[in-house]
């Protein structure tokens, strides 16, 4: 095989999955660009960190690729990309990499299409994937407009990188607003912040944490779709900054959805990772998809521990350029970033007994536990960690 270097951007679980992924699958030690040396990144067996503040920006992160590729010129350097501003810094300079670095990325015009909530959801109709009742909100259509829909609603904005830039109290992911009132009030914060894009609104899909679900994809250089992993969420984060963030995940087989999105990917010429959050609508049995991202997300490891070691996949269809098999994730097993008392205790029971079946029969995983890098630093940041998982429930969900 070929020397690969694994380029990996960001600071978060997601990276410190994939560099696992790495190590899990051949060994390697990955260099990690991030903007801070923190957990779970830092202290790491196999993670070389090269922190700077300003590696997501332009400039800094195109420096930072160069000279890594001319640094390692007699290996092949795999760009991944785990944060949103990162993914779309590799699309945008996808002509200005050296030749021996392989970033995995569609252009980025289609990029910018997909991410941009209000023409991901063209794209749903045009091509008949079942999304929410929405409703796009312009900045000049003031507080007295009309809505096709009642309250509760979802509100949150079309284009997120823009969002994010604008900071202000009480900033949140996704908001609900149990009345028009708080609904108005969300998008005068929003817009006063200095945001200027569209909001999306949305007719709020009842249903726990235990309706959602989150579909990883695998798209090979020839923009084939080759490998699919649908996990149910069962529990999510509820920290304001964390909400949509999966906490817990049991690998679930949905052929028929997994067919839809697969011939929306294939049709759009689609390459790389892609990851779909989805919710399950009782009142019409049918799965409505929320979003795409163009990358593997953050609980990436699921897919992972459950026998399809994303890493693999980029190495063997973009290294070894081999013809993969199409493969739809089917094994059941868990996934999850608290503690196994925390899951039990705040998951809907009806999937109470799910958890403790796969618990005993030790099909089950953590991103952040593996046991080659579990130095005592870094157990005691983990043990720490897992700790205050009790406390933010407790906060958070009796209220």
């Amino acid at each position: 095989m070929k020397t690969i270097k694994p380029l990996l951007f960001g600071g978060d679980i997601n990276v410190y999955s994939v560099a696992r992924a790495f190590h899990e699958a051949y060994g390697l030690t990955s260099d990690v660009y991030s903007k801070y040396d923190t957990w779970p990144v830092c202290d790491s067996r196999f993670i070389r960190l090269h922190p700077n503040v300003n590696n997501d920006k332009q400039d800094t992160f195109l420096k930072a690729v160069c000279n890594f590729a001319k640094a390692n010129s007699d290996a092949t350097v795999l760009l991944i990309g785990c944060g949103d501003s990162y993914v779309q810094l590799a699309a945008e300079n996808l002509e200005n990499f050296p030749e021996n670095v392989v970033a995995p990325y569609i252009s980025a015009d289609l990029m910018k299409t997909l991410t941009h909530k209000e023409k991901f959801y063209e794209l749903c109709d045009k091509y008949g994937i079942d999304h929410p009742n929405t409703f796009v909100y312009k900045k000049d259509m003031g507080l007295d407009f009309d809505l096709p829909f009642d309250a509760p609603f979802i509100c949150k904005p079309a284009n997120g990188v823009m969002y994010w830039e604008h900071p202000f109290e009480g900033q949140d992911k996704v908001f609900k607003a149990k009345t028009r009132e708080r609904l108005n009030e969300i998008l005068t914060k929003v817009y006063e912040a200095g945001y200027t894009d569209s909001m999306i609104i949305q007719d709020f899909i009842p249903g726990d944490d235990s309706y959602m679900r989150v579909l990883t994809n695998y798209s090979d250089r020839n923009c084939r779709v080759k490998m699919m992993a649908l996990g149910h969420t069962i529990l999510e984060e509820h920290t304001p900054h964390g909400i949509g963030n999966h906490a817990v995940i049991i690998n679930e087989y949905e052929p028929e959805l997994c067919e839809k999105l697969k011939s929306l990917l294939e049709e759009l010429k689609f390459t790389g990772f892609s990851n779909f959050d989805i919710k399950y609508d009782q009142r019409d049995n049918k799965f409505k998809v929320f979003e795409i991202n163009v990358r593997q997300g953050r609980s990436n490891y699921y897919v992972t521990g459950g026998g399809c070691n994303i890493a693999k996949l980029l190495v063997e269809d973009r290294i070894e350029k081999l013809d993969l098999p199409f493969v739809i994730s089917q094994e059941e097993r868990l996934w999850r970033v608290i503690p196994k008392a925390v899951a039990l205790k705040y998951a809907n029971k009806e999937y109470k007994d799910k958890i403790k079946k796969l618990e005993q029969s030790n099909k089950v995983s953590n991103s952040l536990w593996y046991k080659p890098d579990m130095s005592f630093k870094r157990t005691l940041k983990f043990l720490k960690g897992q700790l205050g998982h009790f406390y933010k429930y407790h906060k958070y969900m009796e209220k």
